[in-house]
C-alpha cells in the first residue's frame, strides 16, 4: 500500500473514503479508517460455469475476448472456467474437457495471432508484478497456451503479455482459490455440473466476485446456477456467445458490485451509496 493513501486514509478530516484497487488495501481501508464511511470495490474470483452449448465455437469465441480484454487486467475479467471432467453437451455432440480447455485455448490464440491487431485488445501490461505473476503462474496448472511477449508496433516501450491459460483440477483448489491478477486463467475439471456449482459458491462466497457466466441449454441449470449467483450476491451472465461480454460491465452505469459479496462492500448504483454519505445535524437554541 502507498505510505501517503495510508497516512490521509486514517486522518480525522478524512471523513469519506471510495477505493477501487487491490483486495489487499481494500481489506485494510475497511479495518483501519474508522473515522470514514469507506466504500470498497475490490477484487476476487471471478468464474464460468460451463454445462453444455449450443453453440460451442460462439461460446469459445466469447470466453476468449473477455479473458484476453486489456490483458485480463479488468476486475470482471474471468479468472476460473468450470468445466465437468466428462465433458460437455454441444450442438454437435459430446465434447471432453479436453476438448472444451483446447477449444477456449485455440480462440484466445487466434484472436493474439496477429500482433499488430492483437495487442489492439490486449493493450500492455499495467506493472512488473504482472509480469511476474505470470512467470509465477505457469507452476501452478498444466499450461495450455502459454503467454508470451509481443513488440508493440506503435509504443515499443510497451510491456504486452498475451493471456496464459492453464488446466487444473478441482481438487487442487489452492491453485485457483485467490485472484491472479492479470492475463492469467484456469479451465477447471470438476466432477460434474453440481460440483461447478458447489466449487462456484465456495469460491464466491468466501474469496467474492464481480462477475459471473453460466453456459448452459438446461432450464433446470440456469435456476439453479441463477439461485447459487443470488445467494453469493454476485452479477449473472447466461449464455453469452455473441458481441456482448462478462466483463463489460461499468462501475457507475452498470450493475456491477453488489456489496453482497467480498469482493466489495457496496454498490456503485444503488441509493445507499449516495444516501450513506449524508447526516443530518441540529443546531437548536431558544426564541
Amino acid at each position: 500500500m502507498g505510505k501517503l493513501a495510508a497516512k490521509l486514509a486514517v486522518h480525522p478530516d478524512v471523513k469519506i473514503i471510495d477505493y477501487t484497487g487491490s483486495t489487499a488495501f481494500g481489506d485494510w481501508l475497511e479495518q483501519h479508517a474508522r473515522q470514514a464511511v469507506v466504500y470498497t470495490e475490490k477484487a476476487g474470483v471471478n468464474s464460468v460455469i460451463v454445462d453444455s452449448t449450443a453453440d460451442f465455437a460462439g461460446m469459445c469465441r466469447n470466453i476468449a475476448f473477455s479473458l484476453t480484454l486489456y490483458s485480463g487486467q479488468m476486475c470482471t475479467t474471468p479468472q476460473n472456467i468450470l468445466v465437468p471432467r466428462d465433458g460437455i453437451d454441444t450442438e454437435s455432440g459430446r465434447r471432453g474437457f479436453d476438448e472444451v480447455a483446447r477449444g477456449i485455448a485455440d480462440a484466445v490464440a487466434a484472436l493474439v495471432a496477429d500482433d499488430a491487431r492483437g495487442v489492439e485488445v490486449t493493450g500492455a501490461i499495467v506493472n512488473d508484478a504482472v509480469a511476474r505473476r505470470i512467470d509465477a503462474a505457469r507452476d501452478h496448472g498444466t499450461v495450455l497456451l502459454d503467454s508470451r511477449t509481443v513488440a508493440h508496433p506503435t509504443y515499443p516501450d510497451a510491456v504486452v503479455r498475451t493471456p496464459l491459460l492453464l488446466s487444473q483440477d478441482a481438487a487442487a483448489a489452492p491453485n485457483f482459490d485467490r485472484e491472479w491478477f492479470g492475463p492469467i486463467s484456469f479451465v477447471v475439471a470438476t466432477d460434474s455440473t453440481a460440483h461447478s456449482v458447489e466449487l462456484f459458491r465456495r469460491l464466491v462466497g468466501g474469496r467474492g466476485a464481480l462477475t459471473a457466466a453460466v453456459y448452459s441449454t438446461s432450464p433446470t441449470v440456469l435456476a439453479q446456477v441463477e439461485q447459487a449467483a443470488l445467494d453469493v450476491g454476485v452479477h449473472l451472465s447466461a449464455n453469452l456467445t455473441g458481441g456482448v461480454f462478462v466483463n463489460q460491465s461499468a462501475a457507475f452505469s452498470d450493475f456491477h458490485g453488489t456489496g453482497a459479496n467480498p469482493a466489495t462492500n457496496a454498490a456503485l448504483t444503488d441509493g445507499a451509496f449516495v444516501a450513506s454519505r449524508f447526516r443530518i445535524v441540529q443546531s437548536r437554541r431558544h426564541v
